[in-house]
């Protein structure tokens, strides 16, 4: 059912609308002019507008313009006793939805109401569709005004539009899948296939079939014929992710497919030619991986050939509030509390802490203060004190110091400071170390492994063949 407003200055015009629109199930509104009109849609809920063309004082298409310039989006059918194209042709380019002469046919007016619902219902979910869109966009808009995330802008619209690999490397929680979506987005394969591939999340065993897919039979479990990443992503961008924890025998494969443009199944004996270009990223310094012999020298020189680091969040310190504040705002939003922003010394605290897990551990830690905090503004005691330094009442900062001197002052006899993040280390040996920073990474993030990599700057995949590798030094359960 819609509410519908019908205009017109003949009584019995009105009753004829009004009983056949009510008999198809609306409601009506009645008006006798151009004024009475404009008061019943001030009163809203209107869906509808059913508008005589020749009234005393303003006119079908005088009310079509004055619509226009209140700003109602309300669809409009024009109603005449004297129809002429010339008529027609106008009302039509002054807006209205539909044409429809007197005296009015029940089964005509019925099917001209239905027709502008649903430009009405198609309007409202196009309406919807255009907010989702905007949500997901700004979802995945890059934030940053600081001179390195402009030089990092400057490269990406630079390279975009080009077919050439770009190897972007940065700290985990730089935003590196954020911007080769950037990269894709501003491309013209934008509505061509995002394709992701996590190399360091997938099991050893499988990450070939996901690459390139398995034909029916090809290994114990293969029931059906399946496409790899490459596959579906045909004529579009194929994201490579932590592409420096895939093994030696895969990345001769992937450099053949990346100079061939040619792949095949596991499992199968046809060549499959495809046309994908290829983003991959890493947190490690790949040139240095493949000097040391991790990495092929020649899949690296292929992969590089655009290459971008993304900068540390510590090193853009003037971009913290402008991230933090859009945090608050999307976060406050998605759980319905009222959070307007945050205190200035909300703001100082956040850019003298080193983030060492960069935009991803700053959003985790605005996701918690919107939480808890009591306040529509975010003040520091919102925060987690021990990892911004603040005293017991959460009023100023202690002195900040580093894991590094707390480990050393233990081995020269000084009591360790209180620090969520300290390791005490009861030797030099490297091999202990690395287990007791494990064990710690694993503690601080409740054994939740892919946050304890992150912690630890080092992949899921190293993480976990480091768990399941020989005991060095302390054991590690």
């Amino acid at each position: 059912m819609a509410t519908i407003l019908y205009v017109d200055d003949e009584p019995a015009i009105g009753l004829i609308l009004e009983d056949t629109l009510e008999r198809a199930g609306h409601a009506t509104v009645g008006a006798h002019s151009v004024p009475e009109a404009l008061q019943a849609l001030a009163r809203g809920n209107i869906d509808l507008i059913i508008s005589d063309y020749r009234m005393p004082g303003l006119t079908g298409l005088e009310f079509l313009e004055l619509l226009q310039q209140e700003g109602y989006e309300v669809p409009l059918i024009m109603l005449t006793g004297y129809a002429t194209i010339e008529q027609a042709v106008a009302a039509i380019k002054a807006g209205a939805v539909d044409y429809i002469t007197k005296p009015v046919r029940p089964e005509q007016l019925e099917l001209s109401v239905a027709q502008a619902l649903e430009v009405v219902r198609l309007r409202r979910e196009n309406d919807a569709l255009r907010r989702e869109v905007m949500e997901f966009r700004n979802e995945r808009m890059i934030i940053g005004e600081s001179l390195q995330i402009r030089r990092v802008f400057q490269t990406v619209t630079t390279a975009a539009p080009t077919r050439a690999t770009v190897l972007l490397e940065g700290e985990s929680g730089t935003g590196k899948e954020l911007f080769a979506r950037a990269i894709h987005d501003a491309s013209d394969r934008r509505d061509r296939p995002f394709i992701k591939l996590n190399c360091a999340a997938l099991p050893e065993g499988l990450v070939e079939s996901a690459l390139f897919g398995h034909e029916k039979g090809a290994f114990t479990g293969a029931i059906k014929r399946v496409e790899g990443a490459f596959e579906r992503a045909h004529r579009g961008t194929l994201l490579l992710d932590e592409i420096s924890e895939m093994r030696l025998d895969l990345q001769a494969k992937l450099l053949r497919v990346l100079q061939e443009q040619e792949f095949e199944r596991v499992g199968g004996s046809s060549p499959i030619k495809v046309d994908v270009r290829i983003i991959a990223t890493t947190n490690r310094n790949l040139a240095a991986h493949a000097a040391q012999g991790h990495f092929r020298q020649d899949l690296f020189f292929r992969l590089s050939v655009l290459p971008i680091s993304l900068p540390p969040l510590r090193e853009r310190p003037g971009d913290i509030a402008l991230l933090a504040q859009r945090f608050v705002i999307r976060i406050a939003h998605e759980i319905g509390k009222e959070i307007r922003g945050l205190a200035p010394e909300t703001v100082e605290m956040l850019q003298r802490y080193e983030w060492p897990g960069n935009v991803r551990e700053l959003q985790h830690a605005i996701e918690r203060a919107v939480i808890l905090s009591p306040d529509a503004i975010l003040q520091p005691s919102a925060f987690d004190g021990q990892r911004f330094g603040l005293t017991s009442r959460g009023t100023g900062p202690v002195p900040a110091r580093s894991a590094s001197s707390v480990a050393l002052e233990e081995l020269a006899g000084a009591p360790p400071a209180t620090t969520a993040e300290a390791v005490v280390l009861t030797s030099l040996d490297v091999a202990d170390a690395e287990s007791r920073l494990i064990e710690r990474a694993l503690e601080v993030s409740g054994g939740n492994r892919t946050r304890a990599a992150e912690l630890l700057g080092m992949s899921v995949r190293t993480l976990r063949n480091k768990l399941n590798g020989p005991p060095r030094g302390s054991a590690i359960s």
